[in-house]
């Protein structure tokens, strides 16, 4: 979507915000009304209400929308006030007379819009012809929300919506929600028995099953195969750092309010560690460096820990655990290119073999607030027209983010398009000069002199909680045979044949096909409708033909038709199509 078009969908949005409270207004008269932005597939109004109201309200307060809209026909009229006239309209809303304060503080013009007989404090973006344009929209659910996001602030009621400029988005729209219904992660989760929580450990700490444990090896074992080939090494660093580190590097001023921290009997602080970079500076920095070893190119799967509310936590999304597939390369200048190009690779073979379709966004800093970033304007002018060029070279579109990238330096976003059109912000490729800087880190060049070296930050997965988040619902759940925890599963027709199937199923897990056993007592049809519930790649019935040596006939989830593999081959045909699938 093109920045106009966006830019168009927002102000439709925020003008059903408006829509919204008008609606509210004219129902629950005395509510109070907050703020109502538009967002990322939609609206939101948050209010105080008198008494709770329940999601079987949503349907008349959509309904009061659909006839106030009618009298919309003079679009959106705007009046500028002063802080005491626009303090005066709301002199019995704590939350309004808050925001007008905050407003004339920062010398903000204050503004009303009105439509029909509904006005609300407001800096504008609206659609021009709301009448017209705003037909196509849906209240969707309830939720709490704290004012401002502060636990310490008064409980609120927020509203969600949507609207579309067209009944056919918005349709398509509601129809993608019900199939993500389907495929919610959380869910299936439960169902593959993959992951679970305990309120014994604390939310946003996920626990992984064998089942699951084994599938985040078998990604993780496929991000290192296509590292090592490109010459990485692995390291290993503690769970935890005295906050001097983070000092130096510049992450204590900035996140210390995320952090686990930790005061030693002795009085020192620590904290777990919510990234990874800072220590693996310290492994490069243990000894001096010729050019001639350079690049030095780190690779570390581990977790890091991050002190999310609790009220932002979301199955596997948002965690405070987090597993990082974290790579770093540290190398000269005249090397950043050809490693950088290296990750990449990475990441299109990755997520090649996912299935993803991918999307560049490269994220940059924002010249008018530079306070937020470590270094000077110049440094991350000439790393951005860096980056713009490799991406040019690559010969791909891209889209640029300003403002988003990390406070170290830019950094090239791959964005995934799921099975079901969603996208979602994957793998990335960071350029960081400010913290070779800071920790000065150094190579000896040619001539003896002390050379800044470039640091390259390079996830691939990068959170592999969230990544499977995606993953799950991308394959509702279904794998692909090369990824699937279990690829086959061998039922047993009868007790007579349990004591093969069990051996059967041990060699194949010695070859390294990943097996189990059904040798229940359950029917075979049962048997046939439980690997499918479990969305098992290929489920064989291992009965007296089979025992005779005849083919084996492969139920493939998913297809209706089997497939006979001669017994011999079994092995080599499930190796054979998962390199197929994985495309290395």
């Amino acid at each position: 979507m093109s920045d106009k078009s966006q830019q168009q969908l927002d102000e439709l949005r925020h003008s059903a915000a408006h829509l919204l409270a008008a609606a509210v207004m004219e129902l629950y008269p005395d509510a109070k009304r907050t703020i109502g932005p538009a967002i990322e597939n939609g609206f939101y109004y948050d209010f105080e209400f008198v008494e709770p109201i329940s999601e079987a309200d949503l349907k008349k307060i959509e309904k009061r929308m659909k006839k106030l809209i009618n009298t919309w026909g003079d679009g959106f009229i705007r009046r500028k006030v002063t802080p005491d006239e626009a303090r005066e309209e709301y002199k019995e809303n704590p939350y309004k007379l808050e925001l007008i304060d905050q407003f004339a503080t920062e010398g903000q013009n204050l503004t009303f819009y009105k439509s029909g007989n509904y006005e609300d404090l407001c800096r504008g973006g609206h659609c021009e012809h709301p009448k017209d344009e705003l037909k196509h929209f849906k209240l969707m659910k309830l939720a709490g929300a704290y004012w401002r996001g502060d636990e310490n602030n008064p409980m609120l009621t927020r509203i969600y919506g949507t609207a579309f400029h067209t009944q056919e988005e918005l349709d398509a729209y509601l129809a993608m929600l019900e199939e993500a219904k389907k495929r919610d992660h959380r869910k299936l989760g439960k169902e593959l028995d993959l992951f679970t929580f305990s309120e014994k450990v604390g939310p946003g700490l996920p626990l992984w099953t064998p089942r699951g444990g084994r599938l985040r090896h078998i990604l993780n074992d496929f991000v290192w195969e296509l590292r090592k080939a490109r010459g990485y090494e692995r390291v290993e660093i503690p769970h935890i750092t005295k906050k001097d580190l983070y000092e130096t590097s510049g992450h204590w001023a900035k996140f210390k309010d995320e952090l686990f921290r930790i005061n030693t009997r002795e009085g020192h602080e620590f904290a777990l560690k919510p990234m990874n970079c800072p220590h693996h500076t310290q492994i490069f920095d243990r000894h001096p460096h010729s050019y001639r070893e350079m690049p030095q190119r780190f690779a570390n799967t581990t977790m890091v820990y991050r002190d999310e509310q609790t009220g932002e936590l979301h199955g596997l999304s948002r965690v405070r655990s987090i597993t990082q597939d974290d790579a770093h390369v540290f190398c000269r200048e005249s090397q950043v290119k050809e490693e950088a190009l290296k990750i990449w690779d990475i990441i299109e073979t990755f997520y090649g073999a996912c299935g993803f379709e991918l999307k560049v966004s490269l994220s940059t800093h924002d010249p008018e607030d530079m306070d937020k970033y470590l270094g000077g304007l110049d440094v991350w002018e000439k790393a951005v027209g860096e980056f713009k060029s490799w991406i040019e070279e690559r010969g791909v579109e891209y889209t640029i983010g300003v403002g988003e990238a990390a406070f170290y330096g830019p950094k090239i976003d791959f964005i995934a398009k799921d099975s079901i059109g969603r996208e979602w912000q994957v793998a990335t490729i960071q350029a960081d000069r400010s913290m070779p800087e800071s920790f000065d880190l150094t190579c000896i060049n040619e001539d003896g002199e002390e050379e800044r070296i470039v640091m390259l930050h390079a996830a691939i997965m990068g959170s592999i909680e969230r990544f499977l988040s995606i993953a799950i619902e991308h394959f509702a759940g279904a794998f692909p045979l090369w990824m699937a925890p279990v690829q086959v599963r061998v039922a047993a027709v009868g007790e007579a044949h349990h004591e093969v199937v069990n051996k059967l199923v041990d060699d194949l897990n010695d070859t390294g096909v990943r097996a189990e056993a059904d040798v229940s007592d359950s029917t075979v049809g049962a048997k046939i409708r439980n690997a499918s519930k479990m969305k098992i790649p290929y489920t064989i019935i291992f009965g007296d033909k089979e025992n005779d040596g005849e083919d084996f006939k492969i139920r493939v989830f998913g297809q209706e038709e089997e497939i006979a593999v001669k017994q011999s081959d079994l092995v080599q045909h499930v190796i054979n199509t998962a390199r197929e699938q994985r495309g290395v």
